[in-house]
């Protein structure tokens, strides 16, 4: 069985979107099968075999989701992201400003989907790996 601390320690090494391939390599090792997260404060649940989760704390102040959704604009500052050129905060402030409720992560499928407030899928992208 896996922890938020070991799963926090693994993300600590992640400076940017460019860093999170291998962040998602390491906790699969721990044996992290999916993991949901809120944008407005970045509380994760991360789910393991058997029905085994454990959920992290709120990492920030909440932010305000937009309701109307910026499908092109958060594209672009994703893949601003993915490049290194924003740190997580950033990424987050930018989910939030374009309508992004939240990501779930699949590390079988190496996918991650973000949905917005009404649970509409927004965006699938696969994880290299």
């Amino acid at each position: 069985m896996f922890t938020v601390e070991q799963i926090e320690a693994a993300h600590s090494k992640v400076n940017s979107g460019a860093d999170f391939p291998g962040y998602i390599k390491e906790i699969k090792q721990f044996g992290v099968r999916s993991f949901e997260t809120w944008v407005k404060d970045s509380q994760t649940e991360y789910f393991g075999e058997n029905g085994y989760t454990v959920e992290s704390k709120p990492k920030y102040d909440e932010l305000i989701i937009e309701n109307k959704v910026d499908k092109e604009l958060f594209i672009k500052q994703l893949k601003s992201h993915q490049l290194g050129e924003t740190d997580y905060m950033k990424f987050c402030e930018d989910c939030a400003e374009t309508g992004i409720e939240k990501w779930i992560v699949d590390l079988d499928q190496f996918t991650c989907t973000y949905y917005d407030q009404s649970g509409n899928k927004i965006l699938t992208e696969e994880i290299p790996h």
